[in-house]
Order: C-alpha cells, then sequence, then structure tokens
C-alpha cells in the first residue's frame, strides 16, 4: 500500500467508518486549512475545535488513560501544527490527523510497555463454555459503552488476569487489537491508519489473539 507526500493513504475513500467520513467533509475545512498554512492562528485554533473531541475520542479508545489520552491529544495538535504544511488534500482532514493521533498512540504504547508500574486497560470477560475463546474477542464490538457499567464490576482478580495478559502484547499488537476490537475499524483501514499492509495487521491480530487466550485460559 503507497501513502502521499503528505501521510495520506492512497485508498482513503470508503475505508474508515461511516462516522468517521461524516465528521470530515466540513465544506470550509479547505478553506480554513489554507488560512492555517499562512499562518492564520486564528484559523488553526478553529481547527483544534472542530477536530478535538474526535482526537480525545480516538485516544481514549485505544489508551483507556484519561491522563494519557491528554498527553496524546497536546502531542497530536503539535505535530498536526508543525506539519499542516505538508497536508496536500490528498485524503480527508480527518484521516490525515487519524494518522497522527494513532502514531502518537503507538508511541505512547512503547513508553507504557517499558514502565511495569502503569497497569494496562481492563477488558470485558465474561465466563463462557470451551468453545467461547473466538466469540469473546469477536463480542468486544458488540458489548460496547453500554455495558460498561456491569464490565467494571467484574473481580478484581479478573481484572488483574487482563491486564498481564495485555502487556504482554507488543504495543503494535495492541494497537491493532484495540483498533479492530474497541473501535471497529476493518483490516483494511487499521492497515492504511498504521502505513503498513492488510495481511500485516491480519498477522499482528492472529499473534494478539493467540497471546491473550493463552494467557486467559480457564476464564472465557
Amino acid at each position: 500500500m503507497a501513502w502521499t507526500a503528505d501521510g495520506c493513504a492512497d485508498r482513503t475513500g470508503d475505508s474508515l467508518t461511516g462516522r468517521s467520513r461524516r465528521a470530515l467533509a466540513a465544506p470550509d475545512d479547505r478553506v480554513l486549512i489554507e488560512r492555517a498554512q499562512s499562518g492564520d492562528r486564528e484559523a488553526f485554533e478553529e481547527l483544534v475545535h472542530r477536530y478535538d473531541r474526535d482526537v480525545l475520542r480516538i485516544a481514549l479508545n485505544i489508551l483507556h488513560k484519561p491522563e494519557d489520552a491528554r498527553d496524546v491529544y497536546q502531542e497530536a495538535f503539535l505535530k498536526v501544527y508543525k506539519n499542516l504544511h505538508r497536508f496536500r488534500f490528498e485524503c480527508s482532514f480527518y484521516t490525515w490527523i487519524y494518522r497522527i493521533v494513532t502514531n502518537v498512540c503507538l508511541d505512547q504504547l512503547r513508553r507504557r510497555s517499558s514502565r511495569p508500574e502503569d497497569q494496562a486497560p481492563e477488558l470485558a470477560l465474561q465466563a463462557q463454555g470451551e468453545n467461547s475463546a473466538g466469540d469473546f474477542f469477536d463480542r468486544q464490538q458488540e458489548q460496547g459503552a453500554a455495558s460498561n457499567p456491569e464490565r467494571r464490576l467484574m473481580g478484581k482478580e479478573i481484572g488483574r488476569r487482563i491486564s498481564t495478559a495485555l502487556e504482554q502484547l507488543t504495543p503494535r499488537e495492541r494497537m491493532v487489537f484495540e483498533m479492530k476490537h474497541y473501535q471497529g475499524l476493518k483490516l483494511r483501514a487499521i492497515g492504511e491508519v498504521l502505513g503498513t499492509t492488510e495481511e500485516t495487521v491480519k498477522n499482528s491480530l492472529f499473534r494478539a489473539t493467540r497471546k491473550l487466550r493463552a494467557q486467559l485460559e480457564g476464564l472465557l
């Protein structure tokens, strides 16, 4: 898969979620971007205001820690500011920002993996029959935020097991797992965001799922 000079995937059109596509196409985005590229600070601040919730949401969905998400928010918009001159409208502005945010999140996960005192985010678990291991990971997206109160009531021991299991993943494996099961992105879209192929993403997801199943044996 090829990437354009300004960091956009050549095939962006239909790979991100419908909500994402709707969020990016404000008709005057181009005017604001061009003004900001010319040094208009007010135009850049308007762009920040327009996309700040999306950036924070992406960071929270991936990292699950408000303090880390706030750090990513600041770092991502700093990168947007420094690299805005490279944006050439060859993909949507949202897609361009999305890739910046996820790459900053990936760096954050790498830093977090070097700090053992940081706990991984808790995942939902529900005891099922012996054939439920594969279904569990596929159900994550469907469970969604509505089940969060029930999920928070899970036992502390289970939470510790899950945290330990997630810590065994590499940052990229964990990023792929989060994007697939919590953000609902297709493998092709994940590949576009991470600048790699769909097959590489599929392999990373397979390894992540296998590791988690091994670590959580007896709980699934």
